[in-house]
């Protein structure tokens, strides 16, 4: 009997056997596998067309189905239905571990310089001469995936009006052209990171004119300009540091507040002033710039301002006065969710709130690069209550209850599914390449995610205790009355200088160049009819709890 038992392990213990042991066992998983997945695929086509269906006549509680969700994503939440493959576990995983990835060549957006679009305008061929530039900004370089479009990026990001290129891998920025041009024919360098442009030459810019978006800062070297505003009764008091400069002009007035460590420069004729925005001076009240046209004795480029009107400049030193940041001192029993379908901002709240009260914010999650980037909520569980409100893209019932109050944040899904995926295919602050716009991950995440998009919007507005709704476009329209708002409604003392303050810092490091656009629009007829749908079903469910609508910018097509 023994000798019987020590053949049979002799023989499992051949290396041929267990490797078909193995095999079998491998084969046997995946089938289960897909088995589980092809299920969950027809799950998400049905729920996609109960949503569709409920849209036009507006849902009532009972007739809404809630999207379960599934635990265990370390990122974000995504509903139970929607299969990612491998490709894109791999690049999540890389993004946890902090790993950038960069675009291929061939990703980059292809167009012929000489066609105006609605992003840039091409100029023409300008001489550069290294000891007098033409573009007199910021500058860099990649001599290896420098395109047409990542230079416009980089100076649209940073408001400057111009973008220039030079000899194939060159980018300058500036506010103004200060050369004289020549013939086409010497921009004749193929861009290094996209064949089919060009890139200026041998001392030769290549130069655009930006059409910067609302949101876009311009600029005066390191300072961004804030406009033209009437002055206060009382100049001194509003900015307390003053002095009378000859030969003034704007680089001077800016020096002169950075020296002093002050985030305001207001140039006022021939005099500067420095300080901080606060109720006496808080930008609001922006006048047309033609009241202070007149130009500075030091520069006759600039404008000055006069003794009725300011210029006015944000320097680069930090208002400080909105900066700490601090754990609760006391554990709360009132957990308090931010709660937002991936895309909408989430982040970007998370960074004003903490601006505005002065506390950290918590995350169902964990996220590393948030918190290397100074979210230090990031790392803390959510249940120990030592943050003001706790970031969460769920919308599950348990998952609900498990919230006192809630903070629903809510964005156009046209914007919001654009943002998600390029969140999804290039990071936080990049972008999807074009294979993946007009591949077919664009269509399958549309499919999945815009029915996403109101079920858990009707999930909190269902189901949340005490929600407090806030839509992205409205606090971008007016920072300042929505944050009020909103510091009101977590329960804290309203600090006016704070906010003001968060006005001047209000980008944080998580804000995509609102220069780069899709040349066409990604949606076809289609998918605008069921995002069409979507919409007004979360416009109804608002209206119905005596709340306002979704804003004018979300309206059907």
């Amino acid at each position: 009997m023994v000798w019987s038992i020590l053949r049979i392990q002799r023989y499992f213990r051949r290396k041929p056997l267990r490797f078909f042991i193995f095999l079998l066992v491998y084969l046997v998983a995946g089938s289960l596998y897909y088995a589980h997945t092809g299920f969950f695929s027809n799950t998400a086509a049905d729920v996609h067309k109960l949503v569709s269906e409920r849209s036009m006549g507006g849902p009532s509680s009972s007739e809404v189905k809630l999207f379960r969700t599934t635990k265990g994503s370390t990122l974000w939440h995504r509903p139970s239905w929607i299969i990612v493959n491998k490709q894109e576990d791999q690049k999540q995983g890389d993004h946890k571990r902090g790993k950038i990835t960069s675009t291929s060549q061939g990703e980059n957006n292809k167009r012929n310089k000489y066609v105006d679009d609605e992003q840039a305008k091409y100029i023409g061929c300008y001489i550069d001469d290294v000891r007098n530039r033409a573009l007199r900004g910021i500058t860099f370089f990649d001599y290896k995936r420098m395109t047409v479009f990542r230079c416009q990026d980089n100076c649209a990001e940073r408001g400057y009006w111009y973008a220039g290129l030079e000899f194939g891998a060159e980018c300058y920025c500036g506010q103004k052209i200060q050369a004289p041009s020549v013939s086409e024919s010497e921009c004749n360098m193929e861009c290094k990171g996209e064949k089919t442009d060009l890139c200026g030459g041998a001392n030769r810019l290549s130069i655009y004119r930006m059409e910067l978006s609302q949101e876009s800062a311009r600029r005066h070297g390191s300072a961004i300009f804030k406009g033209c505003f009437r002055q206060p009764h009382n100049a001194t008091k509003a900015l307390p540091i003053s002095a009378s400069i000859s030969n003034i002009s704007v680089d001077k007035c800016v020096d002169m507040c950075t020296e002093k460590e002050l985030p305001l420069a207001a140039l006022s004729a021939q005099r500067c002033y420095c300080g901080f925005p606060t109720t006496l001076f808080n930008l609001h009240d922006r006048e047309d710039e033609s009241q202070c046209m007149q130009h500075c004795n030091g520069e006759e480029f600039e404008t000055c301002g006069n003794d009725q009107f300011f210029v006015v400049y944000q320097t680069q030193v930090q208002d400080h006065r909105c900066m700490d940041r601090r754990f609760l001192q006391t554990r709360s029993k009132t957990f308090v969710a931010l709660a937002s379908f991936p895309g909408a901002g989430n982040t970007w709240v998370r960074h004003l709130i903490e601006l505005a009260t002065g506390y950290y914010t918590g995350s169902y999650y964990f996220d590393g690069s948030l918190y290397n980037k100074g979210f230090k909520g990031e790392r803390d569980h959510w249940h120990r209550g030592r943050t003001i409100c706790i970031k969460t893209h769920e919308s599950g019932k348990k998952e609900i209850d498990a919230f006192d109050r809630s903070i629903l944040l809510i964005r156009n899904p046209y914007k919001a599914l654009m943002a998600e995926f390029n969140r999804k295919y290039g990071g936080h602050i990049g972008f999807a390449s074009q294979a993946h716009w007009k591949g077919k991950e664009w269509p399958e995440f549309v499919n999945n995610y815009a029915p996403w998009w109101a079920s858990h919007t009707l999930d909190w507005l269902n189901l949340g205790k005490s929600v407090h709704v806030v839509h992205f476009e409205a606090l971008k329209r007016d920072l300042f009355a929505e944050l009020k708002t909103l510091v009101m409604f977590l329960g804290l003392e309203v600090s006016e200088d704070r906010l003001l303050c968060v006005e001047g810092q209000k980008d944080g490091n998580f804000k995509r160049s609102g220069l780069r656009k899709l040349e066409y629009n990604p949606y076809t007829p289609e998918m605008q009819t069921v995002i069409n749908n979507l919409i007004k079903t979360v416009d109804f469910a608002l209206k119905k709890r005596n709340m306002t609508g979704v804003p004018a910018e979300y309206r059907p097509r």
